[in-house]
């Protein structure tokens, strides 16, 4: 079965490489320099965040999880930390009234400071601007078949997946189980629209993701 699912993998990967020299070349170029322009830019808005964040849940600022990355690695995403754990309550999946979110953390989501840590990662080639969500372990790592095409390139901060759910928490605080809807309905579906990512990438597809996730 893994020999079956690496191979799906290597399979995938060679789509990715018929890919023009060009576009890879573009994609990661783009990736460090916007990268690291952000992070030079931003740094003191990161800092903040991280001083706001560790007086607000009074814990370490940074919030560090393991998320699968391309090939099925695991790396450590890094973000603004925004909730605080409550005992009983382990869900890996947040809704908008989720009573872990504290009420300076909600205001730091909706504006989406959070995530200017995980320019980090796309930095140091974790993640890319454009691509597939990360999933924590249990979910990517767990695809079979062609569905593991997904784990042929690097996972991104924006995506078609992550527009098209950009009210995720909203619409999972709408249903009965929370849980069971993200696995039934919504992941598959970020599967199907991952997929055709890969299959039809182009780099200025990724541009127009990056201008719709920013003025959408």
């Amino acid at each position: 079965m893994r020999q079956s699912a690496n191979r799906t993998i290597s399979e995938g990967m060679q789509r990715y490489l018929s890919i023009s020299a060009f576009d890879r070349f573009l994609k990661r170029t783009f990736d460090v320099v916007v990268s690291a322009v952000g992070l030079t830019a931003l740094s003191w808005v990161i800092l903040l965040s991280y001083v706001i964040a560790s007086i607000d849940t009074g814990m370490n600022g940074f919030f560090v999880q393991t998320r699968i990355g391309k090939h099925g690695r695991p790396f450590p995403l890094i973000k603004i930390r925004t909730m605080r754990p409550i005992c009983g309550h382990d869900t890996v999946v947040t809704t908008t009234h989720d009573p872990r979110i504290t009420r300076i953390g909600g205001l730091l989501r909706k504006m989406k400071v959070d995530e200017l840590p995980q320019l980090f990662n796309v930095l140091v080639g974790h993640m890319s601007f454009v691509g597939p969500r990360p999933d924590v372990p249990g979910f990517a790592d767990c695809l079979e078949g062609d569905d593991r095409i997904i784990l042929s390139v690097r996972p991104g901060i924006t995506g078609p997946a992550t527009l098209r759910f950009r009210d995720e928490e909203r619409e999972l605080a709408g249903q009965a189980d929370p849980e069971e809807y993200n696995r039934e309905v919504i992941y598959p579906e970020k599967v199907r629209l991952n997929k055709l990512y890969v299959r039809n990438y182009s780099f200025t597809q990724d541009i127009r993701y990056i201008l719709a996730t920013l003025f959408g």
